[in-house]
């Protein structure tokens, strides 16, 4: 079955770079073969379900993720090239779908991220930003300040930033690090972004206690009894999940 030729104005026309074999030799041609693959399982009445649920945010092809992580695997896999540029290629293609690959393929070649990538990283954060992509740059962003502690600065930073969505990145970067959470920071950011009237930030306060708290039950504990009343109901209530 021939190829199909993508449709004018994706990636993958740019440079007329085909990807025939892997791996593919630039983010164009990453994209464009992407879009070859996806092209045929695209299912309209599912696109327009997922375009609903994300509250006619985004368009959509109408790929499940188990389908679209599928399709994927053998392209994120084999990409030999700088991670965040093939992210940042992917992040200009207008369905969603594009978009959870690039952080596929930033998870999956995390290792690979140098220390420069962490502005491209949180501008990747802020650009067509919902919790579905945010919370997963968030952990990139977690992966890079645990191998670089200098970046830890800039969090210091972000906390405060104007954009909610890069607040909501300096709340998250710590999930998952158990033991070596930086409790002191955590409890700081949470206390600064307390009286934070932004649905996404009053949650994130709640999970990334309530991540905590998996290792730390006491101290979260502690934590909620002293400082409790500045948060809004909806953290306490997520933050006590565990508890």
């Amino acid at each position: 079955m021939p190829a199909r030729t993508p449709p004018a104005g994706t990636a993958g026309e740019h440079d007329g770079a085909a990807c025939g074999s892997l791996p593919c030799r630039s983010p164009a041609a990453l994209a464009g073969a992407l879009r070859r693959e996806f092209a045929s399982r695209a299912d309209p009445a599912r696109a327009a379900a997922m375009a609903a649920y994300m509250r006619g945010r985004f368009s959509f092809l109408g790929l499940p993720t188990p389908l679209r992580r599928r399709l994927a695997a053998p392209l994120v896999k084999a990409w030999a090239g700088p991670p965040l540029a093939a992210a940042q290629a992917l992040w200009t293609e207008p369905e969603r779908e594009f978009q959870y690959v690039a952080c596929d393929l930033l998870h999956s070649h995390n290792r690979r991220l140098a220390v420069t990538d962490f502005a491209g990283i949180l501008a990747l954060a802020a650009d067509k930003s919902w919790w579905d992509t945010v919370d997963s740059l968030a952990k990139r962003v977690g992966d890079l300040a645990r191998r670089y502690p200098a970046l830890i600065a800039r969090l210091d930073r972000l906390i405060d930033d104007d954009n909610f969505w890069l607040r909501r990145v300096a709340l998250l970067h710590q999930l998952g690090w158990k033991a070596a959470t930086d409790e002191a920071r955590l409890f700081d950011y949470c206390r600064r972004r307390a009286g934070d009237p932004e649905f996404f930030l009053q949650k994130a306060i709640g999970w990334a206690l309530r991540d905590y708290a998996w290792s730390a039950p006491e101290a979260v504990r502690g934590f909620l009894a002293a400082e409790g009343e500045r948060l809004s109901p909806l953290s306490r209530r997520e933050a006590g999940k565990n508890l």
